[in-house]
């Protein structure tokens, strides 16, 4: 049913604001509903010699390579700090395939937000360019160990997201028509969209923590394409691309993550206003 209900949406134009999204009623999973915003490819790339490149939207890491059929992932809910706030802000942290260089992503992961002053925290997942979806039958709280992965099965994408901390899982599947399968992604983003149709403001979430140094999961922070499997690191520096999220006139706020710890799999983003 959920490849059935994404392939009616992927014939529908996905406009810059997700407001514009037309209002069609299709068959709804009980566990899940279509989210108010959407997750992007990555916008106003930038990249630089040494490995490192900047963007309004992604900040995290990103490998590069040839026909992914996988990438894993863990990190811990940061608390969202919404005092003061006014209006809406949004901090999401994900694993994915596809969007660095391509028009698809295929992603699942976790948001802090903020609605004015009080935090909300959901799963989600999204196959870009259809709609994203909240996973309302996992609870999420601030502190809670996430695991997640996207796995391509020659056929089809399969996201998978747990919550280490209680135990619940949730995983759906579909096929996304056009994917590159061109990178791998750990990913602290921005959302889409303003009213004008640029990125939205990114909620203090401190710092958020990636890896097995942090979760103590094996086997994370870890991706497989046609010829490799393996950490973040062990892509080589040629194949790994550090990424910071710089300001712009709708989301000023940035992301900046430290280097990969000696695992190969860890590292940690941290906010700023």
């Amino acid at each position: 049913m959920m490849s059935m209900r994404l392939g009616i949406l992927g014939t529908l134009a996905v406009l810059p604001t997700f407001a514009q999204v037309p209002n069609v009623s299709l068959p709804q999973d009980p566990s899940e509903k279509i989210a108010r915003r959407q997750l992007l490819p990555i916008r106003d790339k930038r990249e630089y010699t040494g490995g490192t490149a900047d963007s309004t939207n992604w900040s995290g890491y990103v490998v590069t390579g040839s026909a992914f059929t996988s990438a894993k992932a863990s990190w811990i809910v940061p608390s969202a700090v919404c005092k003061g706030v006014s209006g809406e802000q949004y901090a999401a942290f994900w694993v994915g395939l596809d969007g660095y260089s391509s028009g698809t992503v295929e992603q699942t992961g976790t948001l802090s937000d903020c609605v004015g002053p009080f935090p909300v925290y959901y799963a989600w997942y999204e196959f870009y360019p259809n709609p994203m979806y909240e996973v309302t039958s996992l609870q999420i709280a601030p502190g809670n160990v996430m695991s997640a992965s996207v796995v391509y099965n020659g056929s089809e994408f399969t996201v998978t997201i747990t919550n280490v901390s209680t135990g619940k899982t949730y995983s759906t599947s579909s096929t996304v028509t056009g994917a590159a399968r061109s990178s791998a992604e750990w990913i602290t983003e921005a959302p889409c969209c303003t009213s004008s149709g640029g990125i939205l403001p990114l909620s203090d979430f401190g710092t958020v923590d990636f890896g097995a140094d942090y979760t103590s999961q094996a086997g994370t922070n870890y991706a497989t394409d046609g010829s490799h499997s393996g950490t973040i690191a062990s892509f080589g520096a040629a194949n790994v691309e550090q990424i910071a999220k710089v300001a712009s006139s709708t989301s000023p706020q940035t992301s900046t993550c430290s280097i990969l710890s000696s695992d190969g799999t860890s590292f940690t983003c941290t906010w700023a206003p």
